[in-house]
């Protein structure tokens, strides 16, 4: 459990009323990177708590791709625009499908994790690309959200889903500190250094990494709904292994040390992408992987570790948190 004085969660609670009031004094293209960044930090998040069991997902794209579709077939066949019940959509897709997957991948890891994955998001790439009903590659448009029967328009309407997206984002955050501080987040952690230990330790290994697969998917379902209101379009590109590729970019730059990492990582990923398109229109994919690889060789920890944080609580020992995972 947590300490009720969380240092990361009272951070991320001191930074929702900053990134709120960013929306009223910093230019409109500014703020709307930080909340497509908010989105996509989301997808960011679910493959970090993912590699804090030593698995990595090539192919998290999928979930976020679900919640975006799930929310934009919400809005195009039943004409729903509320946030709240397009989240719910979005949300409920995501938790069925990888509830489903999940006992595939559970059973498997290191390069087959990553690759099986990776074969599950490019399916649903292909079948979404070749789906006209859906709009084939081009994707299609969602309509304005609305709040609970209220429909703001202009201004009005952008600050406010700015706002809810914040307040969510962090929601989801803080969700996610207390998931790795819980027993089963230190399971995870001690799969990632003897999974045979914890299961002579009577602990289900496959059950802990299944309901983190199934939370990571979860979360960035939401990441995925967030992203497309913001954006007011989805597309198959959401689901391809490059997107996917993107989120592991901004883990491992970015690092597994603290929650808030992969939120700040995506945004200084999305500014990077934007000069190195303006320097560079023909490579800019070369400056992007200099900096991974700078990143990897100088700061193997990712750039959290440049804020000096605490080392995490060792898990040489996994018996202290596996009595209490069950199976």
């Amino acid at each position: 459990m947590t300490s009720k004085f969380d240092r990361t969660e009272v951070g991320l609670l001191i930074a929702l009323p900053i990134l709120i009031l960013m929306a009223f004094v910093l230019p409109k293209w500014v703020v709307n990177y930080v909340q497509v960044s908010l989105g996509t930090g989301l997808v960011a998040l679910g493959v970090m708590i993912q590699m804090r069991a030593g698995l990595v997902s090539f192919g998290q794209g999928l979930y976020f791709c679900v919640g975006g579709y799930a929310a934009g077939m919400g809005a195009k066949f039943f004409g729903i625009s509320d946030l709240f019940l397009l989240l719910a959509f979005g949300i409920i897709a995501a938790f069925v499908m990888s509830g489903a997957v999940g006992f595939l991948l559970r059973r498997y890891r290191e390069i087959f994790y990553a690759m099986l994955s990776l074969a599950i998001s490019m399916i649903l790439f292909g079948v979404l690309s070749s789906t006209e009903e859906l709009g084939s590659t081009d994707g299609f448009n969602l309509p304005s959200a609305t709040y609970l029967g209220w429909a703001p328009e202009g201004d009005t309407n952008r600050l406010t889903l700015y706002t809810l997206t914040c307040v969510i984002v962090i929601a989801c955050a803080i969700v996610l500190n207390r998931f790795l501080k819980s027993p089963v987040g230190y399971v995870n952690e001690a799969i990632r250094e003897n999974e045979l230990r914890v299961e002579y330790l009577g602990t289900s290994a496959h059950v802990a990494v299944h309901i983190t697969y199934v939370m990571a998917a979860v979360v960035s379902s939401i990441g995925g709904v967030l992203w497309a209101l913001a954006l007011g379009h989805v597309d198959p590109e959401m689901t391809n292994w490059t997107t996917s590729g993107q989120f592991v970019f901004v883990s491992i730059l970015s690092g597994t040390g603290n929650i808030a990492a992969p939120l700040i990582g995506t945004f200084l990923l999305e500014i990077l992408r934007v000069y190195a398109v303006e320097i560079s229109p023909n490579t800019w994919q070369m400056i992007l992987g200099t900096v991974m690889l700078l990143t990897i060789i100088f700061l193997p920890k990712g750039l959290w570790a440049l804020l000096g944080s605490k080392k995490q609580k060792p898990v040489s020992d996994p018996s202290s948190t596996t009595q209490h995972a069950g199976e």
